[in-house]
């Protein structure tokens, strides 16, 4: 077996909307709209303005595991004065090629993605699945995430 690692292309976005879905599936998520519409929206704008990249694992031409790192920016604070912040997502290895160390080599591609955007933090909401790799890598539980959700109207 020939891991090869590449960024994500625009030619790629339906393969890697699929794997972002059937991540989302093994987490458990309610299916309750079709997410594809604005996933490639996001997607697609987000690549065009650089703020999102994502590192492929691919087998042959077969993509394999998949990454995302979006960068935003908020007000500087005293742990992160540059106020840029990576936001990994998407991190997802088929499970015939899991426990091999693709998550850990793609994880580490947008790392260092996030690194050179400048960003002083990478934030991760991990699935129980991910919390092993990511606690291995050097990430940090912060109990002080919480999240408000807007109810959807209809």
């Amino acid at each position: 077996m020939n891991i090869i690692y590449r960024k994500l292309t625009a030619d790629d976005l339906d393969t890697f909307i699929g794997m972002r879905i059937r991540q989302l599936r093994e987490e458990g998520a309610t299916e309750d709209v079709d997410l594809v519409p604005a996933l490639k929206d996001y997607y697609e704008r987000h690549m065009a303005d650089g703020t999102f990249v994502s590192w492929l694992a691919l087998d042959g031409e077969r993509i394999i595991g998949t990454s995302g790192m979006s960068f935003v920016e908020k007000p500087p604070y005293f742990s992160c004065v540059s106020g840029r912040i990576g936001l990994l997502s998407s991190m997802f290895t088929d499970p015939d090629y899991r426990r091999m160390g693709i998550a850990r080599e793609l994880l580490n591609r947008v790392v260092e993605e996030a690194r050179a955007y400048g960003c002083g933090t990478v934030q991760i909401t991990a699935s129980d699945m991910g919390v092993l790799l990511y606690t291995d890598y050097g990430f940090v539980k912060n109990g002080n995430f919480m999240q408000y959700t807007f109810l959807r109207e209809g």
